[in-house]
């Protein structure tokens, strides 16, 4: 009993004498392969599975009242929602920067009831009913805080982007009661970058808003 595989039958056009040519037996095999193939996909279900997903449900979000700069302020806010993004994208507070976004610059610095917090790293819907101070509270009127006077008079910043970062900083760290000296400034203070490098200056305008030095 033989167990060679069967040759495989190809129908000659019609009219043909000879032998295909391969020209032909690839052109034939081609066109009845592909309609095998075709013909499955048709048939048989989906590849990719069946019927569409149903849509996501909306993330949960809450209403949060929270005084800012002296001002109640109410807002509707997904619970994914950081107190950067609050103040940015639905207060139009934009003084406050988003330079890392993960609590290691500390561009974002604000003041949460008296204390300095990285708003990027605070949820907004954790803070209903707290007092926020942003730098865009910090001077009355035309009068500058007497840190960010300090900044200017110390010459403080050079490109600016964490300026608004460092002065509340500051001004937590007078608050605190960490401007002792300048080592203890620095220590308070080094969660704060300056990537121009203006660490000296800052110091001195600390200095300067803590003890009129």
């Amino acid at each position: 009993m033989s167990t060679e595989p069967p040759e495989p039958t190809v129908s000659l056009p019609e009219g043909s004498s000879s032998a295909p040519s391969r020209r032909t037996f690839i052109a034939t095999t081609t066109a009845v392969g592909g309609a095998v193939v075709a013909g499955g996909l048709t048939a048989g279900p989906s590849v990719f599975g069946a019927e569409p997903a149903e849509a996501a449900d909306a993330a949960p979000s809450s209403r949060v009242t929270l005084t800012v700069n002296g001002e109640r302020r109410t807002v509707t806010v997904d619970h994914r929602t950081s107190l950067l993004d609050l103040l940015r994208e639905h207060l139009g507070l934009t003084g406050s920067k988003k330079g890392c976004n993960a609590g290691a610059c500390g561009a974002c610095t604000v003041l949460v009831d008296g204390r300095r917090v990285n708003s990027c790293l605070t949820l907004a819907v954790r803070l209903d009913g707290a007092e926020v101070t942003t730098i865009e509270g910090l001077a009355k009127g035309e009068r500058l805080h007497p840190l960010q006077q300090a900044f200017i008079d110390q010459d403080a910043f050079q490109c600016g982007y964490c300026t608004p970062g460092q002065i509340m900083s500051g001004v937590g760290c007078i608050q605190e009661g960490h401007t002792d000296s300048p080592e203890e400034i620095r220590e308070f203070m080094s969660g704060n970058i300056c990537r121009c490098g203006c660490y000296v200056k800052i110091v001195r305008a600390v200095e300067q808003a803590a003890h009129g030095k």
